[in-house]
């Protein structure tokens, strides 16, 4: 089951990275399921396998977003100052988020990520785009929002870039610099989160893992992501963007019901 399970993870780091480079969609969305289906056909405990799921997609957004931020950050799409002004309220989010899922049932934060998933399809299904405010929010509002968005992230294992990206499109920035300065704000929830979930010390007593984070799926799904990274944004100038996200839309609604459905 070990060989199967790596190559498992090497195609779903392959899928993240290409949706993550087509759609700028975090591949949390898809990783954490499939890691849940994966550990549970592994014989992980049951208690912990949303844990698990969560806390090792986090770890491997934040090497995989490190990536994503240099490349923006060349086309000098990152608008810095809005990232410095959104990163304290994300740590403490993202904290606050990890220590709320590690305290959480596995089936409470199955039904809360199932929930999240069809709200996202049905945010790609609409594709509206939130209408820009008058002017660029200020530091207390910029720190609020970033509680708000680590929290949310940090409890279902993704970057943030489904909540951060509309924020930054209301506070006037373009899709391109929401999208980038998204993409650096994707590490500080990661970290945050991941940092959360190591504090938290739970032995989960499965073998090559550390609390919550099982490390030979972060080491293949972090290295198929990177790779497969520029393979997707290559593609995004061909394709039409926007049946791809409601092909996209449509496999989250699946996974979304799936996920609902979870047995405990």
């Amino acid at each position: 089951m070990f060989l199967i399970a790596t190559g498992i993870y090497l195609l779903l780091g392959a899928l993240a990275g290409v949706l993550a480079g087509l759609l700028g969609v975090g591949g949390g969305l898809i990783i954490v399921p499939v890691l849940a289906w994966v550990f549970a056909h592994q014989g992980f405990n049951p208690d912990v396998i949303m844990h698990m799921a969560i806390a090792t997609s986090l770890a491997t957004i934040a090497l995989t977003s490190l990536s994503s931020m240099r490349a923006h950050h060349k086309k000098d799409a990152v608008r810095w100052r809005v990232f410095a002004q959104l990163s304290p309220g994300i740590v403490l989010g993202a904290l606050a988020g990890a220590a709320i899922a590690e305290q959480t049932p596995g089936r409470a934060l199955a039904v809360f990520f199932g929930l999240f998933e069809l709200g996202v399809a049905a945010q790609l299904i609409m594709d509206r785009r939130p209408a820009p405010g008058r002017r660029l929010a200020g530091r207390v509002a910029q720190f609020v929002a970033g509680i708000g968005i680590g929290l949310i992230s940090a409890i279902v294992g993704i970057g943030g870039g489904t909540l951060t990206v509309p924020w930054l499109i209301w506070n006037r920035l373009t899709v391109q610099e929401a999208v980038a300065t998204s993409s650096a704000c994707g590490f500080p929830i990661a970290l945050a989160g991941v940092s959360g979930f190591l504090l938290a010390g739970a032995n989960t007593g499965i073998a090559y893992s550390s609390s919550y984070i099982y490390w030979p799926a972060f080491v293949v799904v972090s290295i198929a992501s990177i790779m497969f990274a520029p393979l997707g944004a290559s593609l995004a100038h061909r394709i039409s963007g926007s049946k791809l996200k409601r092909g996209f839309a449509l496999f989250l609604l699946i996974i979304g019901v799936l996920m609902l459905l979870r047995q405990p």
